[in-house]
């Protein structure tokens, strides 16, 4: 497509406040490696979740110059040390939104789960900052369309952080150019459609928390070491092939195709990792108990739980709302030793960001 149809006319500065809360996401088909800027190596497809999100209030205020400004506050407190990723993010988007000069912006923005620690936080934040930024634009330019308003904040939200593009709406999204999808893209997500099978509609993920600290090494990085990855191009092959895979097991609902696919493709990503110039891992011990405890659960109980993973030592467990009360008495008694202080967060797939 044109990406010129995203380029807004500049206009005079208005006051404005606005909130949207976003939700992380948890990628099935897992997106590791890209081109500048921001353009994945391979399509990836996630589920978006429900209660893991981020909060995002923005006061839009007319400056005295025609430079532009903010302040980012984290759990109410001023935080210039993410200064430098949200002036990058906006750079990247100045040019799309030309009219954001002029304004000095007071961020206030909140998380329900931990900062940095292998689950999506930059998807949510920036997915959210992004709609928050197109409330304005939709305030400027009545006319828009709400798909116009989704497809952007999908586009913008890509620029701070590959993932975002999948935040903001849901229930399963899809990023990245596939020959399956005709209206797939590599400049914004796409939501599944219709033909989803309804036991995804109410999907659990009981998230572990085996480890609440910062990663030895960030996202950013891991993408950037793939440039060297002497298994980049099989593995950015083999994602391509599981989302083809994936697609029609999404409408019928083969759970134990499903599982297959999505263990495979959170292994294949710690795999890259590992194998990366400097390798790195940052899987935990207890992210493995917890994997050989869930194979074993599901070998003796016959029930259709499986696990993947995002960027970090956490765990995801993925099944259906039908067993959630012999999966969480599985949890409590088996799997919550092994998470740092006995604490996970108990989420479902949700259906995308909302303002409030």
């Amino acid at each position: 497509m044109n990406l010129n149809t995203f380029i807004s006319k500049a206009t005079a500065p208005v006051n404005f406040i606005t909130s949207w809360e976003a939700p992380s996401n948890i990628a099935l088909i897992k997106y590791w490696g890209k081109e500048h800027i921001q353009i994945p190596k391979n399509p990836s497809l996630s589920f978006t979740l429900s209660s893991s999100v981020t909060k995002t209030s923005v006061n839009f205020k007319p400056s005295n110059s025609e430079n532009f400004d903010f302040d980012f506050f984290f759990d109410g407190t001023l935080r210039p040390d993410f200064n430098p990723k949200l002036l990058t993010f906006f750079k990247n988007i100045e040019y799309y939104i030309p009219w954001i000069n002029g304004y000095k912006l007071i961020i206030k923005s909140n998380n329900s789960f931990p900062h940095s620690s292998g689950i999506a936080s930059s998807a949510s934040a920036m997915a959210a900052l992004s709609l928050c930024l197109m409330d304005l634009e939709k305030y400027l330019f009545p006319k828009m369309s709400e798909a116009f308003f989704y497809q952007k904040a999908s586009f913008l939200a890509r620029l701070g952080s590959g993932s975002a593009s999948r935040s903001i709406q849901g229930p399963v999204t899809i990023w990245g150019e596939n020959k399956t999808l005709k209206n797939s893209s590599n400049h914004f997500a796409i939501s599944f459609g219709d033909g989803l099978n309804k036991i995804f509609n109410s999907y659990q993920d009981t998230i572990l928390l085996v480890d609440k600290g910062a990663k030895s090494v960030s996202s950013s990085k891991g993408h950037d070491l793939m440039h060297n990855n002497p298994f980049a191009e099989n593995r950015f092959l083999q994602a391509s092939n599981n989302l083809d895979l994936l697609l029609p097991i999404m409408k019928s609902g083969d759970l134990e195709s499903f599982i297959k696919i999505v263990e495979l493709e959170a292994l294949s990503l710690h795999a890259m990792m590992m194998t990366s110039k400097p390798y790195f891992i940052l899987m935990k011990p207890n992210t493995l108990e917890i994997i050989n405890k869930v194979w074993e659960f599901r070998t003796s109980q016959k029930l259709p739980i499986c696990f993947t993973l995002d960027a970090g030592a956490n765990v995801h467990l993925l099944y259906p709302l039908a067993y959630k009360k012999d999966i969480s008495t599985f949890i409590d008694q088996e799997l919550k030793v092994f998470c740092q202080n006995g604490q996970y967060i108990s989420d479902q797939v949700g259906k995308g960001a909302i303002k409030f």
